[in-house]
């Protein structure tokens, strides 16, 4: 899928825009992308940016869902940078499918990544 080029006169993104989007470490070095997002239903916020890491042809990669706050949108770099090592992103907490429905889960990866929590 061809990322879509965003809009350079608004401040505005559409998702299908931010998947696929890359993500970049503290020293602008390609870190994977972004695979999709996670909305809070009721607020509308946007929470988290699963990102993936690895993988060839969509196999053996994993998911990591980082707080949306540690994101910051760099335009020179057409992309999010963030100051989460590699180190950091392999050693953060268990996620599951159920980790969603954990609030404690939550509030360990938003400390884990020194991010502000959504909530």
């Amino acid at each position: 899928m061809a990322k879509a080029t965003t809009h350079p006169d608004h401040h505005f993104i559409s998702s299908e825009d931010v998947e696929g989007t890359n993500v970049y470490s503290p020293g602008s070095e390609k870190f994977g992308e972004i695979d999709h997002l996670m909305i809070d239903k009721v607020s509308g916020r946007v929470t988290y940016a699963v990102k993936n890491l690895g993988g060839f042809l969509g196999l053996g990669h994993s998911h990591y869902p980082i707080s949306w706050s540690a994101l910051v949108y760099k335009k020179e770099l057409d992309g999010y940078q963030t100051n989460i090592s590699a180190r950091q992103l392999k050693n953060a907490p268990a996620f599951s499918d159920d980790s969603w429905f954990d609030r404690n889960w939550e509030t360990r990866v938003h400390q884990h990544y020194g991010a502000q929590t959504y909530w």
